[in-house]
């Protein structure tokens, strides 16, 4: 009962920001209830474009939430709430539209729905009952999605996981939005730096700059009358401008340009936004890991390598020689002395230059202050962060972020 509470209370919070209304199913797809007036109608609706099966189908299987879209450009978000690790309700909230869509757009989407046998009068009460749906930025869906997770589980998400999950949450969506003050354009653009030089560098730990990115920018603001149009538009640049990164990273231009060419043919091929929208996410990821793998160094002994790997994706933790004597096998001593051996420098000096590198990308990236940023890093304290960073880098950090 305390969920059932909670639940009432958030989708009545939700509420008061924009008219987003909230539905609970049982594990076998009846609806429970929902406080939308259209409910009968747009139940049906949900149901018929397929969503209510597939929720269903992957909350069988999965804990983390889903985002579900159709043809016509609405959208939903679904969230488990388990018992002994089966389903046993799916909350949603939605519909919504991540941008205006006009009357023409809609009809469009619709043709692709002409399989389905519907009337004349059911397509114009759908008309009538979307142009009611409220636009809703998509990274503010993703947040309401988060805390609905919240509530029905106590487990703190970010919107990469969504993502990385789901497998189908939209990145980079694409907004008709006024355009963003210069400050934010600033900051969108020095998002997208820090994303693009984890390609180039091969950085398998990426959420935090995917999640801080997505924060800020609801994609490409391409003009045009068609959900999937812009949609289709957004996924194309994101991956030109990631297939360039990739190869000043490193890999070859044959197969930077023949990998972004295939997932440009899948964006265009692609017929709605279920089937275009997971494929940022695995784009991105795609092409961060082939620049990993030719970056890594083929004179490395397996165990070195492997302390290189781990290094990289626990910056945010204190990593000790002995830490990673233990993920080898290997005795503090014996690793040290090889480590030094394979890489020209000790474990304890690799692990600050790396910090420092991840340092530098977050001064440029994000506008975390650089007490935040020492903290992430687990540095000590500012001041010795300030003094391992003018050491690496000839500089402060604020100088290197003023630069």
């Amino acid at each position: 009962m305390e969920i059932v509470q909670n639940m009432k209370l958030l989708a009545e919070l939700i509420q008061c920001g924009s008219p987003i209304f909230t539905w609970c199913y049982n594990e076998r797809g009846s609806l429970l209830g929902s406080n939308c007036p259209d409910e009968a109608f747009l139940s049906g609706v949900f149901e018929l474009f397929g969503c209510k099966e597939q929720m269903l189908a992957y909350g069988a299987l999965h804990d983390t939430p889903l985002m579900l879209g159709t043809a016509l450009g609405v959208l939903w978000a679904a969230a488990f709430e388990k018992e002994a690790g089966q389903l046993k309700r799916a909350w949603v909230i939605g519909p919504v539209f991540y941008q205006d869509v006009s009357m023409r757009a809609i009809e469009h989407g619709l043709r692709y729905y002409s399989r389905l046998e519907t009337s004349v009068s059911w397509a114009m009460n759908l008309k009538k009952i979307l142009a009611k749906v409220p636009v809703v930025q998509n990274t503010i869906l993703h947040r309401y999605t988060l805390m609905v997770h919240y509530c029905l589980t106590g487990e703190h998400l970010s919107v990469s996981d969504i993502i990385n999950d789901s497998n189908s949450a939209a990145l980079p969506q694409v907004s008709n939005a006024p355009q963003l003050p210069a400050h934010d354009r600033h900051k969108v653009w020095m998002a997208e730096q820090g994303l693009l030089q984890m390609v180039r560098t091969g950085d398998l730990n990426y959420k935090q700059a995917l999640s801080h990115s997505m924060s800020l920018s609801a994609g490409v603001p391409v003009h045009s009358d068609e959900a999937l149009r812009q949609s289709k538009v957004s996924v194309i640049v994101f991956t030109s401008l990631v297939c360039r990164a990739a190869i000043e990273g490193g890999l070859s231009p044959e197969e930077a340009y023949a990998l972004g060419d295939s997932y440009i043919q899948a964006a265009e091929s692609a017929q709605t936004l279920d089937n275009l929208n997971p494929l940022s996410h695995m784009m991105y990821d795609d092409f961060i890991r082939r620049v990993h793998k030719c970056r890594t160094n083929p004179k490395l002994s397996r165990p070195v390598q492997q302390c290189v790997d781990y290094i990289e994706m626990n910056l945010d933790r204190k990593i000790r020689a002995s830490d990673l004597a233990l993920v080898v096998g290997y005795s503090e001593y014996y690793l040290t002395q090889k480590f030094k051996a394979e890489m020209g420098i000790c474990i304890n000096d690799y692990i600050k230059f790396a910090k420092i590198e991840r340092a530098k990308i977050l001064l440029k990236s994000t506008d975390q202050t650089v007490q935040e940023i020492a903290a992430h890093l687990c540095f000590s304290t500012r001041n010795y962060f300030s003094r391992v960073f003018l050491d690496v880098t000839g500089q402060t950090p604020m100088q290197y972020r003023e630069g």
